[in-house]
């Protein structure tokens, strides 16, 4: 209720409903002309005939702005997006954690421990960072190392790009290498480095999720020093946008669900964003 009351108090719902509703007049204005055209006169004139323009005007612009879910189905391919606020690790789903190219885990020494890596060992872990290293060994087995590095902390690198796929229960967790880590411990990325590593990561979900549904947050933050180039709209879009081109070449997963901290979802455009997944339907 609250997060309602809060949407009808931002100036893009009172935005929006004020364009939907004056369209409403203007529609019913025309219809009313072209109808005493026809016809010479109409049933109901004066005020009676305005409070009921005024009445359907505004039911019609707050049925149009009234707050909604930012949800699209698609036929083709066949999967649903949605874009939520809450908690990643509250997801009954697989859950995608973004790290850097060598899988630090050392908290708060190296990863940042509000981080969501930093929240997933803390939350997933219980804070236990050798059973995560030797998950992280395990599922990094046989990929090939890119280059080593001369640092504190892990100094095999594996590439933007690299996914370490563990379990998580009944669902999976994709550890997905979007940022590069340099001798100083200071992770970096580039938007086409995300859009490699997002490609990698539809790879690996479409080979092993078998059309879970699969929970990402907005990257592009924290560590990877990209908020400013790429603030939390445009990464749900570039995310929404690579799942997309993926899907059309074979299924990923039967839904993406983009999870948004509460204090970024609170300043996303919802209408846009709605009107953004609408637009990525095929013609």
């Amino acid at each position: 209720m609250s997060d309602l009351i809060h949407d009808l108090r931002t100036w893009r719902f009172w935005r929006w409903f004020l364009i939907q509703t004056f369209s409403a007049v203007g529609v019913l204005a025309v219809l009313l002309e072209l109808t005493s055209f026809i016809f010479g006169s109409l049933p109901i004139e004066g005020w009676p005939l305005a409070i009921i323009i005024a009445f359907v005007s505004i039911g019609y612009g707050l049925i149009r702005a009234w707050p909604r879910p930012i949800r699209q189905d698609y036929n083709s391919p066949n999967t649903m997006i949605e874009i939520v606020k809450g908690d990643l690790f509250a997801q009954d789903s697989n859950i995608v954690v973004g790290t850097c190219d060598t899988f630090d885990t050392s908290v708060p020494n190296i990863i940042a421990k509000n981080s969501v890596q930093g929240q997933a060992l803390e939350r997933l872990y219980g804070g236990d960072t050798d059973q995560l290293d030797r998950e992280l060994a395990a599922a990094l087995q046989g990929k090939t190392v890119t280059a080593t590095i001369q640092k504190h902390g892990k100094t095999e690198k594996y590439g933007v790009g690299a996914v370490a796929t563990l379990r998580n229960g009944s669902h999976r967790l994709y550890f997905l290498a979007y940022s590069e880590m340099n001798e100083a411990n200071e992770a970096q990325s580039t938007p086409d480095g995300i859009w490699r590593s997002l490609a990698s990561l539809w790879e690996e979900v479409s080979r092993t999720a078998n059309g879970t549904a699969v929970a990402v947050p907005v990257i592009g933050g924290g560590q990877s020093r990209l908020s400013q180039v790429m603030p939390a709209q445009d990464s749900i879009r570039f995310i929404v946008m690579s799942f997309m081109f993926a899907s059309r070449t074979k299924k990923v997963c039967d839904q993406l669900r983009i999870v948004v901290h509460p204090r970024d979802f609170d300043r996303l455009d919802r209408l846009e964003l709605q009107a953004f997944l609408s637009s990525m339907r095929p013609s």
